[in-house]
């Protein structure tokens, strides 16, 4: 084979398997997929058949006959359905190969830290069922830090917080090894939930968790500044009271303040794993700082927020969301380095 083309032609896929977003990249490509995990399926004759995988099933949620059910798979990180886990692995997996290629595919997966061994097990299963030939399970905070390019071979300590849709995970490593890896199951959704209740409670309004991630995403902050983001956001709903549709105009003021029990607890969680560490790598961490990654790390003033609450200074790479799958990808790239840092199935 000429030089350079191996990874071109290479079978290795790595998979962030999350609970709002799924992302896939495949050697020698890149990242080839970044859709939201949501199935669409309908139920014709006793069977089950996939209608919509992705951005397609996701525009269904909240708008489908009852005929055609639309799910989440996975929950909190883990999977909640295996049958439509598979069956979205499959879809994805299939969207990345080439049409002559009938191998099948090496696959790093992630799972969250604090995953128990039933649960990396399901995800295992899950993936070689959807055609892996080879499954390496890998925890997504230490595949984060290896995505975000932090020196984990050094003997300093240092941390990472991954900050997905279900779960909340940390990770310190030093010496190219893991020194404490924990997860919270207190994340992006729960924030969208938080504004479900706080619309609720503060206007007597009903909205849905689709509209709570607009919000978030439009308007969030984690920390309110009068001369800090001025983002104002017109969202409609069910008033509880009259039972009719009604507007309100939500600021950043209260986004902050629906959004401060989440993030009260994700600060109480990294206060804890530092307490827990050695005090000679806690000593490093603080020293450092602390990298955010994924998703949750794109909300605006968390880091500084964080920084607040936690007292250690908070950093986010360039591309929070991609750290992750990045990270696998080195991992499966770098196996016979890197083997010592896979979890068992």
């Amino acid at each position: 084979m000429l030089p350079g083309l191996s990874g071109v032609f290479s079978d290795d896929i790595s998979i962030d398997l999350g609970t709002a977003n799924t992302l896939v990249h495949v050697a020698g490509k890149g990242i080839v997929i970044d859709e939201p995990s949501v199935v669409a399926i309908r139920s014709r004759n006793g069977t089950r058949e996939v209608l919509a995988v992705g951005t397609k099933a996701k525009a269904m949620l909240g708008r489908t006959p009852e005929s055609i059910e639309t799910i989440r798979p996975l929950r909190d990180g883990v999977i909640a359905d295996f049958i439509a886990t598979e069956q979205m692995l499959r879809h994805f997996i299939g969207r990345t190969r080439r049409t002559f290629d009938f191998r099948r595919p090496r696959i790093a997966i992630c799972v969250p830290a604090g995953a128990t061994p039933v649960e990396r097990r399901a995800v295992y299963e899950t993936a070689i069922s959807a055609g892996a030939r080879k499954v390496y399970p890998v925890e997504e905070p230490v595949a984060a830090s290896l995505g975000a390019g932090l020196p984990i071979d050094d003997p300093a300590g240092m941390m990472v917080v991954d900050i997905g849709g279900g779960t909340t995970d940390i990770a310190v490593l030093s010496l190219g090894g893991v020194v404490l890896a924990r997860s919270l199951r207190c994340a992006g959704n729960a924030m969208d939930e938080a504004i479900v209740r706080h619309v609720r409670r503060s206007h007597q309004l009903l909205i849905g968790e689709g509209n709570a991630e607009r919000i978030k995403i439009e308007a969030g902050t984690a920390l309110y500044k009068p001369n800090g983001r001025s983002a104002e956001i017109h969202i409609r709903g069910r008033d509880l009271r009259l039972g009719r549709p009604k507007s309100i105009v939500l600021g950043p003021q209260d986004i902050s303040e629906a959004l401060e029990p989440p993030i009260d607890e994700m600060s109480e969680f990294i206060m804890r794993a530092l307490e827990d560490l050695p005090p000679e790598v806690s000593t490093d961490v603080c020293e450092r700082g602390i990298i955010l990654t994924g998703g949750g790390a794109l909300l605006d003033n968390l880091d500084v927020e964080l920084e607040r609450r936690v007292g250690v200074r908070f950093m986010v790479p360039d591309m929070p969301m991609h750290c992750v799958v990045s990270g696998t990808a080195s991992m499966l790239r770098d196996l016979s380095t890197r083997e010592h840092l896979l979890i068992k199935p």
